[in-house]
């Protein structure tokens, strides 16, 4: 009789439904000798058993000193972007260009078409490297796996 209480506490604790108590419960039985049809969960809970009795004793090292120099450093870093793009835009600037308006809607349209034509090689040179990398992440996650 207290293998089918063992095998309802089973269903419950496989649907996440047991408690602590019942989960220790489980585990006491397991450690001794069960019914054969019950011998495949016995390595389950004793491992459990096992893995909660270790202990880490291992100390770990604070590195508080390493964190401060890298924010110093991601601050230094952004300063000098800045006063780089600062000295571009100070040293770069033009007067205002002519925006490209034309007197013919011909003419007009040709320089439409010329940008048109260059922007869609532009996006198809991007969609090419899209789906090469689609191509690399499947190789990639094909390889990974098989090897585990």
């Amino acid at each position: 009789m207290e293998s089918d209480k063992i095998e309802q506490l089973l269903e419950k604790y496989f649907e996440g439904e047991t408690t602590t108590a019942q989960e220790k419960q489980l585990q006491d039985y397991f450690s001794g000798d069960v019914p054969a049809h019950l011998e495949q969960y016995k390595p389950m809970f004793g491992y459990f058993s096992l893995a909660r009795e270790q202990q880490f004793e291992q100390t770990v090292p604070l590195q508080s000193g390493k964190r401060k120099r890298v924010a110093w450093l991601s601050v230094a870093a952004s300063v000098v972007v800045l006063v780089g793009v600062g000295t571009f835009a100070y040293f770069n600037q033009t007067q205002p260009q002519d925006l490209g308006t034309y007197d013919s809607p011909e003419e007009a349209f040709r320089e439409t078409q010329k940008a048109l034509a260059l922007l869609s090689s532009h996006v198809n040179t991007g969609v090419e490297s899209v789906q090469y990398m689609q191509t690399f992440e499947a190789t990639k996650d094909r390889v990974f796996i098989d090897h585990h």
